[in-house]
């Protein structure tokens, strides 16, 4: 059973995503004069989805002396390797401590204080001072909870369980009209013309087997922003956080144990009780990200790691009184699966956790296609090689804000141009193809697959010759999914959004792949054993 039409809206914005980018990009937008009209597409549901909310160890913004912009500066293209794009880095920095006042006083954030009243902020690693703004260990429910009630005052159109397909572009091929929907509920297609177009959707690494992004991530944004010729870049840098929750088979492995833990001197150990940071790097447990990643997983393929292929983190000489008080959200996720953080190592495994890489903007969040913009992980340059902690949320808020500035003082108030009938039938015609096939390959085992592909292939260590296998295995899977059938309808067809996941992932798995062949040398998170 296939769809036969579609539903036509035409608003001023198109915003895909409601995180941190998206919802700020929201709020900047109703403060123009006059008001420009919005849609908001929400993949889930609209404050309870996304990466952004699950968001743990904070915000980063300089806030306090002896810390400086200049400082914070050097620490982000230091922990980035040098390949940061510099304005995008400054812009970061500049703005971080004015969007933390603007999410205190004007969305109705409350962070964590010191005894004086003022914010306070926790150490985190890479950086040269304590600037984490925080709110306990669960930051992002915060600052979404607090977003989203702002925004839907505003009573934007907001349409919940409703992914992007692709996006529309005009008969020239170089301006974005709009974009291609697929509303979950009804299954059925929804077509929004639009003077200006945001991708927000946030990136998520999920095509690998081990990740700690929101499960219905599959980098939606870059894979659409990259089939309308916009510009990708630095797609080889994918972050792997290093304590990612090991749970088995269970929907919660992978999911981060913040970095706060390590700041506030939880231990790393292999199976034979070393602290194997020391080998490593003198910050020890404190080095960035790509570090302790990189030497957890050697750790692992040395023989050293879990019989469950991981190592240990223990806190518990902090004393358990301290770790429950500090790090409730942490305590209850790991007793929710039978460990005892406060009193026991825990035991964690790298995560693919953020990418680096993505849609290429400027300052102003313009990508190479007109009336098309980026914020938030679906956008690049920002973090170069390597991402610190607290630096991503910080990036999807301020980002997105100038996002919402920008799109206002450009828009024109006018309809937009009518889009291309041919090319949106071809689109839906594309996507429908899975649901007239009743056999093939299941789309799980294929989604499986992919996982297993990048985790062993393009995951934390990587050779030219892995990776070349990576890429005959994709071109696999990718023919394999084009003989896929969803059969049982339109309507909340699990298998079908799971085959449209695949097909974006599979698309940025292949440019990632490409991009780390294409960087012979290692930097950051990439790195060619």
């Amino acid at each position: 059973m296939a769809v036969s039409n579609w539903e036509t809206l035409s608003t001023d914005v198109l915003i895909l995503g409601s995180g941190g980018a998206g919802l700020c990009a929201a709020l900047h937008l109703a403060e123009a004069r006059p008001s420009p009209s919005v849609i908001i597409a929400v993949k889930g549901l609209f404050g309870k989805s996304g990466c952004t909310r699950m968001v743990q160890g904070g915000y980063n913004a300089v806030l306090h002396q002896p810390d400086s912009l200049e400082a914070h500066f050097r620490d982000t293209l230091e922990g980035g390797q040098w390949i940061n794009h510099q304005e995008l880095a400054w812009t970061l920095v500049r703005e971080a401590p004015n969007r933390v006042l603007e999410l205190e006083n004007r969305v109705g954030c409350f962070f964590d204080r010191n005894p004086d009243g003022s914010v306070h902020q926790k150490p985190f690693a890479g950086q040269s001072h304590d600037r984490t703004v925080h709110k306990g260990d669960l930051t992002g429910i915060e600052i979404i909870n607090r977003l989203s009630e702002q925004v839907a005052a505003l009573e934007p159109v907001i349409l919940e369980e409703t992914r992007g397909v692709e996006l529309i572009v005009d008969e020239s091929g170089g301006r974005v009209t709009g974009a291609l929907l697929l509303d979950l509920r009804k299954g059925s297609f929804v077509v929004v013309r639009a003077g200006a177009t945001l991708l927000a959707t946030g990136g998520g690494p999920t095509m690998f087997k081990i990740t700690a992004a929101s499960h219905d991530k599959s980098c939606d944004g870059v894979a659409m922003g990259f089939h309308a010729g916009a510009e990708l870049m630095d797609m080889e840098m994918v972050q792997f956080h290093p304590t990612g929750l090991l749970v088995g088979q269970n929907q919660i492995s992978g999911t981060v144990l913040e970095e706060g833990l390590r700041g506030a001197g939880a231990l790393l150990l292999n199976a034979e009780g070393e602290r194997y940071m020391e080998r490593y790097d003198p910050r020890l447990e404190r080095a960035t990200r790509d570090v302790v990643s990189r030497s957890s997983y050697m750790e692992i393929m040395a023989g050293r790691g879990t019989v469950e292929e991981g190592v240990l983190l223990d806190i518990s000489h902090r004393g358990a009184d301290f770790v429950e008080k500090n790090f409730p959200g942490m305590t209850r996720r790991c007793r929710d699966v039978g460990f005892d953080l406060a009193r026991e190592p825990v035991t964690v495994s790298p995560t693919a956790h953020f990418n680096m890489g993505g849609i290429a903007i400027n300052p102003e969040c313009r990508t190479s296609l007109e009336g098309l913009y980026a914020a938030g992980e679906d956008a690049s340059g920002v973090h170069g090689s390597n991402r610190l902690g607290g630096n991503g949320v910080a990036e999807s808020t301020v980002f997105g804000g100038i996002a919402g500035d920008v799109i206002a003082g450009e828009l024109s108030l006018s309809s937009p141009k009518t889009t291309d009938q041919a090319a949106i039938e071809e689109m839906t015609k594309s996507s429908e193809a899975f649901l007239l096939r009743d056999e093939g390959p299941s789309v799980f085992e294929l989604r499986d697959r992919m996982g297993e592909t990048m985790w062993r292939r393009a995951g934390v260590v990587r050779t030219g010759e892995q990776l070349e296998q990576a890429l005959l295995e994709l071109e696999e899977l990718k023919n394999d999914l084009s003989r896929a059938g969803c059969p049982g309808g339109p309507v909340y067809n699990l298998a079908w959004n799971t085959a449209l996941n695949l097909k974006n992932s599979l698309d940025v798995s292949e440019a990632i792949v490409r991009s780390a062949l294409a960087r012979k040398e290692s930097r950051g998170s990439h790195y060619r054993s």
